[in-house]
């Protein structure tokens, strides 16, 4: 084959794309009736080597995991604009990393209601699809409590996202990070339609799946995820397990966690503090 008669990326995506879909249909079809086993989750790069992620780090020494503490969270945002910032996230109101809900019980209901900055409402009082902020809507009611909840990837133990990806573009790395690698990706967005935290999004512009990754590229060279480091209120706490006296190991520690919808079986390594029934 020459070089010009090499097919293109988007090409080879295309092929895949109708590939993957039918042998997912098949596979899908088959384990119903329960003659294929379940799929087993990837723990390493498609292309791993003895430099990836970064040279000097070694996957096998770590295993992070991350901390939201509602109760000091104030709905900044701060968190949202250092991720887009930092991963290069479309700028617009509709697709992110990592987002914030605010969860708001008036006296006289017995519902919470719940809102985020992608609310329409909100997006009208910052003026911008490219500003965050949360509309002052309830300063004339009565508020029996109100709280914000930051949301992320919850980099699950066992991601169902992983386990729906026909090509292996999502895996789950050694330290416990789930990745996407965009020369894999075909689009299909099966993993998207998977996550039963809606943390994930398709990036329209590059014709791939995209999400949260604890800021990897930061992590395995030292540094904390950029919401973290932003935070004005130590709200996101991040650190490695392994280490017994590391901010999230003391942060499990030292509360009583919980993490999102347990009943799932992903065993999200997420925790919070200071929320209710109502999130999931």
């Amino acid at each position: 084959m020459t070089k010009d008669s090499k097919p293109t990326l988007a090409a080879r995506r295309a092929f895949l794309a109708k590939l993957g879909g039918a042998a997912t249909g098949a596979a899908v079809g088959a384990a119903a009736l329960g003659i294929l086993p379940a799929a087993s989750a990837r723990t390493e790069a498609p292309s791993a080597g003895a430099s990836f992620p970064t040279k000097d780090y070694d996957w096998t020494k770590h295993q992070w995991g991350f901390g939201v503490d509602a109760n000091k969270c104030i709905g900044c945002l701060r968190c949202v604009e250092a991720c887009k910032k930092e991963n290069d996230v479309p700028g617009n109101a509709h697709q992110f990393r990592t987002w914030v809900e605010r969860y708001v019980y008036l006296e006289g209901e017995d519902h919470v209601r719940i809102d985020s900055h992608q609310d329409p409402v909100n997006i009208a009082a910052s003026g911008s699809e490219k500003e965050y902020r949360f509309a002052n809507r309830y300063k004339d009611a009565k508020v029996d409590k109100g709280f914000f909840v930051p949301k992320l990837c919850n980099q699950c133990t066992h991601p169902a996202c992983v386990q729906v990806c026909p090509v292996g573009a999502t895996y789950r790395t050694k330290d416990g990070v789930v990745l996407v690698d965009p020369t894999y990706c075909i689009g299909c967005r099966y993993c998207v339609q998977a996550c039963p935290y809606g943390a994930r999004l398709f990036n329209e512009e590059k014709g791939v799946a995209d999400k949260c990754t604890w800021c990897y590229h930061r992590i395995t060279k030292g540094l904390q995820p950029a919401c973290v480091e932003v935070c004005p209120v130590g709200a996101r706490v991040f650190g490695d397990q392994k280490d017994k006296e590391s901010p999230i190991s003391l942060f499990i520690r030292n509360n009583r966690v919980q993490v999102l919808r347990p009943e799932s079986g992903n065993a999200p390594n997420v925790f919070y503090v200071g929320i209710d029934k109502e999130v999931n």
